[in-house]
């Protein structure tokens, strides 16, 4: 029984606590093992209610999945006094190290999936880690180079061109090539996932698609050359369509994911739908990779009231996904 692995995020937010409910809520069907450490989960447990018993195992193949139970993969212990909801250089370089640690566990083939809870991107700086986010640091770290970020709902589906970056340099990122390669990756991945011929909406840059390059000539001359060439090999792709309603169109149906140019344009629409609902999901790597669509937490870690749903919305899709084409999606 391969199991799917959860780093438990940042141990001043509220990860641990939402693992353990995930974890604990009857929902769950896949067998887990937590990276993470035993006595924050504890305390986690505590705040949380859960009423688990924390169990270190030093390999997968120690855990035994018993009902009741967390198995959890453990590193180097932290303070007992580490505080919720603040930043610490302590938390966020243990954090690194539970998903370099997914990331060999699903590379090695012992996990079937990697679910994250979230990290804190001031707390990876404070402690010296140079990346970004979760998304840089999986790419890096697994050897992939051909990846993108894909948030989805059970309603929307929207992959991005660029991430975490300024607007003004997101702007200058945004390439005929690059664009290519993330419909080409969006494609094959709605195809591995059961759709065999996926309809890609590319939204546009500029107000109403740059009205003919009134607003801006960035989706003639770069974003719709993309388009055309994706045709051009049999990919169902369209646009660039005005950003403004693009997403409306796909979640009504008649569009199975959108391209969106940058962050908050692709992440305001999935995010308005409900952070409990939508997922991250890591495309391009060579394991399944999803997350939740929410932050730390920091006001609210340690008052045992974080809603967990959207990391069981994330293990579901793991587990789908997964299963769909075990270890390489």
């Amino acid at each position: 029984m391969t199991p799917i692995a959860i780093t438990m995020g940042d141990p001043c937010g509220i990860g641990p606590e939402i693992t353990l409910k995930a974890c604990a809520d009857p929902r769950r069907t896949a067998p887990v093992v937590v990276v993470g450490d035993v006595d924050v989960l504890a305390r986690a447990d505590r705040i949380a209610g859960t009423r688990l018993t924390i169990r270190p195992v030093t390999s997968v193949d120690q855990a035994t999945f018993a009902p009741g139970t967390v198995d959890v993969l453990t590193g180097n212990g932290l303070p007992p006094d580490l505080p919720w909801g603040t930043l610490d250089a302590r938390a966020g370089a243990a954090s690194f190290e539970y998903v370099r640690r997914g990331i060999r566990l699903a590379l090695t083939d012992e996990v079937r999936a990697l679910v994250t809870a979230p990290i804190n991107k001031e707390a990876l700086r404070l402690s010296g880690v140079a990346y970004p986010g979760h998304t840089e640091i999986l790419a890096d770290l697994s050897g992939t180079t051909d990846y993108a970020m894909m948030m989805a709902t059970d309603e929307l589906r929207v992959v991005l061109v660029t991430v975490h970056e300024s607007l003004r340099t997101a702007i200058d990122a945004i390439t005929t090539a690059r664009e290519l390669d993330i419909i080409r990756l969006t494609h094959r991945t709605l195809q591995r996932g059961g759709l065999p011929a996926p309809r890609i909406a590319v939204a546009a840059l500029n107000p109403h698609a740059g009205e003919n390059g009134l607003f801006g000539r960035e989706d003639l001359d770069i974003i719709a050359p993309a388009v055309r060439a994706a045709r051009s090999e049999g990919i169902d792709a369209s646009g660039p369509w005005p950003a403004d309603t693009v997403f409306m169109r796909a979640r009504a149906g008649a569009f199975d994911a959108v391209v969106a140019q940058y962050h908050d344009q692709g992440l305001i629409p999935v995010k308005y739908l409900g952070l409990e609902h939508g997922v991250n999901i890591t495309i391009g790597l060579p394991f399944v990779r999803t997350s939740v669509d929410h932050g730390t937490a920091f006001d609210i870690a340690g008052l045992g009231t974080a809603d967990h749903t959207s990391l069981l919305t994330a293990l579901r899709h793991a587990d789908r996904l997964s299963a769909q084409a075990p270890h390489r999606p």
